[in-house]
């Protein structure tokens, strides 16, 4: 097939994607035509695709680098291909336009067109998050999920030195401001031509809806806001997240903590995460209900998870968001110095929070407040309620929101380093890790049946074993006895 051939059915799907119209097409097929390089277009038919938007856009990034219009250095590629899938992405106020359309049909109609739009262009990673190891592990608290996270590309060494001879740019001002839309990238910033932002309105405050283009789980979105402020868990960020499950009542939607250690990774832009997947935090049942004062018409409970976890129901949603806003208060004043909570340091410096996550459960609002603290010692210097020394050959990056709800993300060292451990389970040759011998050791003698046709499960299950176990080390109420009568001690200032 000839790159011209290429060329025409690349602008087919452009025109389909609804950005453009017929007689756009000769002036598309010219605009690829000079980006990758070529002066001439042969006569091509116009036809139905069958072939993938990626499969032609890897096409025609070849045919440019052929040509010698980009270099082969990922970033160069990335941006040249974010250009290219820009054709395939209808302007911001189309997309728009087209959401609202859908929503007006049904929410989740809406936000199928639009997920499909971001696959479609390439700004979700489809390919890139296809290399991601994912497997379930059933647990006394549920099948919780394991991911070693593979799909964001090493940069390679053309890269590091391009980017040390870089320009210092403060634009946009975060990988979530607004400004991304339509940002061409840099050699240390990622590209955005093709990427959009639904507008939405939230407690009469203007935010962004869009997806994550390294998706952890189905479709992994962020709600941002339009402001470019640090994140803050309060009334209104209840209420926010009660209005979005309102708005689109198929998906979850949560918010990291406020706090370092405790937090994700963004504290400078106030953001949340929500999408369409069902974690084992929101199967987990509630273990003992309890009332809460001043707050009749809402149901109250603590949740069987290893973190210290309670979930609030109720019909109202501005009621809801009060209660929240309640337990958060009481919180962020309780010490307990027999567990090691403490609300403030000498200083003054405050230590509590929580990582809220709402959803909708038939005609209930559904809240989850997961109670943290990211106080340390000379004990555990990363954080009390931090993954321990112990763990940290496994995990020992901040516990955000997606690992909170029972989704570990593992770092991308640990695909080639768990291969060694596989060897060494099976006295093969090998080259472990030293910080992994003593788990790999506990592993064998555990398991005297380790052989070849098992080691890979045993492994996996090894590894939920230590998820879990970093999320206990994360709940600040440990699942003992003492600790469940310190949680009782607080419930009954609730």
């Amino acid at each position: 097939m000839t790159i011209s051939q290429t060329i025409s059915d690349f602008v087919t799907l452009a025109i389909k994607a609804g950005g453009w119209m017929e007689m756009d097409r000769i002036y598309l097929q010219n605009r690829v035509l000079a980006m990758i390089g070529e002066a001439v277009f042969e006569p091509s038919e116009i036809r139905s695709v069958a072939r993938s938007s990626i499969e032609l856009m890897d096409e025609l990034v070849a045919c440019a680098l052929s040509n010698q219009q980009i270099g082969d250095s990922h970033a160069e590629r990335e941006i040249f291909e974010a250009q290219l899938m820009d054709f395939l992405t209808p302007p911001p106020s189309v997309v728009n336009a087209f959401f609202a359309q859908h929503y007006a049909n049904d929410p989740k109609e809406a936000t199928d067109y639009f997920f499909e739009v971001c696959r479609q262009n390439d700004y979700i990673k489809t390919r890139a998050i296809a290399k991601n190891i994912v497997f379930p592990v059933d647990t006394e608290y549920g099948e919780i999920e394991i991911t070693i996270n593979l799909s964001k590309p090493e940069k390679d060494p053309k890269q590091i030195a391009q980017e040390g001879t870089a320009a210092s740019v403060d634009y946009p001002k975060c990988m979530l401001c607004l400004e991304n839309e339509g940002y061409q990238g840099r050699v240390n910033y990622p590209a955005r031509t093709n990427h959009r932002i639904i507008r939405m309105n939230l407690d009469n405050e203007a935010w962004g809806f869009q997806y994550s283009p390294y998706a952890y789980y189905n479709e992994h979105s962020i709600f941002l806001s339009l402001d470019h402020r640090p994140m803050k868990i309060n009334l209104q960020t209840f209420a926010r997240l009660l209005q979005i499950i309102e708005v689109m009542p198929h998906y979850f939607v949560g918010s990291n903590a406020d706090l370092p250690i405790v937090g994700g990774s963004i504290l400078s832009h106030d953001h949340y995460q929500g999408g369409r997947h069902t974690f084992a935090m929101a199967k987990a049942p509630i273990e003992q209900h309890f009332s809460l004062t001043g707050f009749p018409d809402v149901a109250a409970g603590i949740v069987k998870w290893p973190m210290s976890v309670i979930r609030l129901q109720a019909k109202n949603k501005q009621k809801l968001a009060a209660a929240c806003q309640y337990v958060l208060a009481q919180w962020q004043q309780y010490s307990d110095p027999s567990v090691s909570i403490h609300a403030f340091s000498e200083d003054g410096t405050a230590h509590h929070t929580v990582t809220p996550i709402a959803r909708k459960q038939g005609e209930l609002f559904e809240m989850d407040l997961v109670l943290r603290d990211n106080n340390v010692s000379k004990e555990h210097p990363d954080g009390i309620f931090h993954p321990h020394q112990e763990v940290q050959h496994i995990k020992k990056e901040n516990i955000g929101l997606i690992e909170v709800m029972g989704l570990a993300v593992l770092p991308p060292r640990l695909a080639p380093e768990l291969e060694e451990v596989t060897a060494y389970l099976l006295d093969q040759p090998n080259q472990i890790a030293a910080y992994h011998i003593p788990w790999a050791d506990a592993i064998k003698a555990q398991h005297p049946e380790c052989n070849a046709e098992n080691v890979s499960q045993i492994l996996r299950n090894a590894l939920g074993e230590v998820f879990t176990q970093v999320l206990t080390h994360a709940g600040v109420f440990k699942r003992d006895q003492t600790g469940q009568t310190a949680f009782a001690r607080f419930i009954a200032t609730l």
